[in-house]
């Protein structure tokens, strides 16, 4: 017997792959259903619906870079600090001095492309009509999904805290003034009235609940902090989840038309 068959028959290995490879269409099947990490995929599928000049690739380019982000990312969180004091200190001293330091640009260029490639990936699935029943759930998650990879490179925008970040963020949240009812700005605003007493000023509007403050400030650089690395990370993950689950329910990778 040899030393992989040993492996293989071994108590510890069977303990973890309950079947053998899969050699035969049935087992294979078993292996994927069985599977932790296999089973959101399906068992098989056509050719044609994964074909590259169909598919373009693109959710599972999105997908390997959003990987590529939280790698990158907890590495420069190790040496980053979201204070007026230190951020932009640390920012220029991961491009002079430490030996991580290319880490960001790997994690800026990463989250370009990101952008890049989930609107690519999202005007392929409508191309193609992949949001049409009974897609159409998967398709609302997807819509989601853009929506926070968006709003992961906005709050990332600001951690640097250079000129152009805070002007950036500036005027961006200055565009939550305008939002109908939540935007002190905003049309409908006045109708959120108890008493006389207006309900949504600029200490209490969409833009100073994005800020956590009037102006862009150390209260707007840790809210942003903690949404980029941590509570919008937890959401994207979980709907990725979710999103593939889908995916493998709704019968794969829909066919072209």
């Amino acid at each position: 017997m040899s030393v992989t068959e040993y492996i293989r028959k071994s108590q510890i290995w069977r303990s973890i792959f309950r079947h053998p490879a899969p050699y035969d269409r049935r087992n294979r099947a078993v292996v994927v259903l069985t599977n932790f990490f296999l089973h959101l995929h399906p068992v098989s599928a056509k050719k044609g619906g994964i074909a590259l000049s169909y598919t373009w690739c693109m959710g599972g380019i999105t997908f390997f870079l959003f990987l590529v982000e939280a790698l990158t990312g907890v590495l420069l969180m190790f040496y980053y600090r979201p204070t007026l004091e230190w951020a932009f200190t640390d920012i220029r001293a991961l491009r002079d001095v430490n030996t991580l330091g290319i880490m960001r640009e790997i994690h800026r260029w990463g989250a370009h492309a990101m952008v890049i490639t989930v609107w690519l990936h999202m005007y392929r699935v409508f191309l193609t009509g992949s949001y049409k029943p009974p897609r159409e759930f998967n398709w609302v998650i997807g819509v989601l999904l853009l929506v926070l990879t968006l709003l992961l490179s906005f709050t990332g925008y600001l951690l640097p805290w250079d000129q152009l970040a805070i002007w950036a963020i500036t005027v961006g949240s200055n565009m939550a003034r305008a939002t109908p009812f939540l935007g002190h700005e905003g049309p409908g605003f006045q109708l959120l009235n108890v008493g006389g007493f207006d309900l949504i000023t600029n200490a209490s509007d969409a833009r100073f609940l994005l800020l956590g403050a009037r102006t862009v400030g150390e209260e707007t650089l840790n809210r942003f902090y903690i949404l980029h690395c941590v509570a919008i990370p937890i959401v994207v993950s979980g709907l990725i989840a979710i999103h593939f689950w889908r995916v493998r329910k709704d019968g794969g990778i829909s066919q072209p038309l």
